[in-house]
């Protein structure tokens, strides 16, 4: 039987990194920025059009309801990082339908937590280890690192919970919430554990 898990992230957690290894080790396909061409070629979108409101919650759009209420989900009227959005959840359901994969973000979780085959994990850490890792990977200028890892998580934030009834990085959102400041090849030992004791996966 094919399986999802799901990795949400902070900014600077390394969670794209547990997310790419984690695939690697369990030989299925990892889906980050992959998933923006799917979304693309799936839907006729340009690949700029899709990563340029990719992960975004749109502040304000004139798609309204009669009764004056902003219907996200409802209205056919979407703005277009509503539009991305719609396509990408479209994605992720028919990538958990069809294949065992890695998936990173993207309301992921939100999207497939009603089904037995998927294990949500958040990855959070430290702030001194977001700095670091941002200033190391992401060249951040290190006085102004901590400010845009905030900036960066708060959108982050306003995506999932404007899509979701769960909470981002709140750990009833999720079924396994993990520190990368234990390591990244530990955080994939422990997710690979846990779904085994699930039974997501094989023993």
């Amino acid at each position: 039987m094919s399986f999802v898990i799901t990795i949400g992230r902070e900014y600077g957690s390394g969670g794209r990194y547990v997310a790419k290894e984690l695939a690697k080790k369990l030989n299925i396909k990892y889906y980050d920025n992959d998933l923006l061409l799917e979304v693309a070629k799936q839907n006729g979108f340009g690949e700029n059009y899709v990563k340029e409101n990719d992960e975004k919650k749109e502040i304000f759009w004139s798609g309204f309801l009669s009764n004056g209420m902003l219907d996200p989900i409802g209205t056919s009227i979407y703005s277009p990082t509503q539009s991305v959005a719609m396509a990408t959840f479209d994605v992720i359901k028919n990538l958990a339908d069809t294949e065992s994969c890695v998936i990173v973000g993207r309301c992921s979780s939100a999207i497939l937590k009603d089904r037995d085959n998927v294990l949500n994990v958040f990855i959070s850490a430290p702030m001194k280890d977001k700095v670091d890792r941002a200033v190391k990977y992401y060249s951040l200028d290190p006085q102004k690192a901590e400010s845009i890892i905030n900036k960066e998580n708060k959108q982050r934030a306003k995506y999932f919970n404007f899509y979701s009834d769960d909470e981002w990085g709140k750990a009833s959102s999720y079924d396994l919430c993990l520190s990368s400041h234990i390591g990244i090849e530990e955080c994939v030992d422990v997710i690979i554990a846990y779904a085994k004791k699930l039974k997501i996966l094989d023993k």
